[in-house]
């Protein structure tokens, strides 16, 4: 009589179906895709930032008191709480470099985050972190705390139909610096 043992698999057999089990729930489900984001760019106008020592009328490198440049805008979003919301994050690299006029080894440094929908500005908000330079280092990069944003999205209008606008709130005498 030929009798046949019973198979079982190889332990390696049932970790590859465990793991494509666990995998499998990962995956999103039907008709779920991910949402389209804004664009999260640096406005080239606001991309930099030249202020000068208060009490000259000179331009020159012996007169600057702080430059900075945005160096990246980095954005992320994900679906909101419901069907009508989008929720995205925004974070800002700057680098910044003290200047020979620059008073103190302490700036305070304002940029702002703003959402539009073509050319029209929806909201906007100024954020200033106060930086201080260490003794010796003339240079110092700052990366924002994230800023989280909800947008109101519809079938007809998704994130992508914004863009997040990031810069240096400039005065006016700093962007008529940069013009120059």
């Amino acid at each position: 009589m030929n009798r046949r043992l019973p198979s079982f698999a190889a332990p390696w057999q049932v970790a590859c179906f465990v793991l494509l089990a666990v995998l499998a729930g990962c995956a999103p489900g039907k008709d779920q895709f991910a949402p389209a984001c804004p664009q999260a760019s640096m406005l080239p106008q606001a991309g930099d930032i030249a202020r000068y020592r208060a009490d000259s009328s000179g331009r020159d490198l012996t007169d600057l008191a702080l430059r900075g440049r945005v160096v990246r805008v980095d954005g992320k979003c994900e679906p909101g709480p419901n069907a009508h919301t989008v929720d995205a994050t925004v974070k800002v690299l700057m680098q910044l470099n003290r200047g020979p006029a620059m008073a103190g080894r302490i700036a305070d440094v304002s940029y702002f985050v703003a959402v539009a929908r073509g050319q029209e500005i929806l909201d906007k908000h100024v954020y200033t972190n106060r930086v201080e330079f260490p003794p010796n280092l003339d240079q110092i990069w700052l990366e924002s705390d994230p800023v989280f944003m909800r947008l109101p999205v519809t079938p007809e209008m998704s994130g992508a139909a914004y863009t997040v606008w990031v810069g240096f709130q400039l005065t006016p005498q700093e962007m008529a610096a940069i013009q120059r």
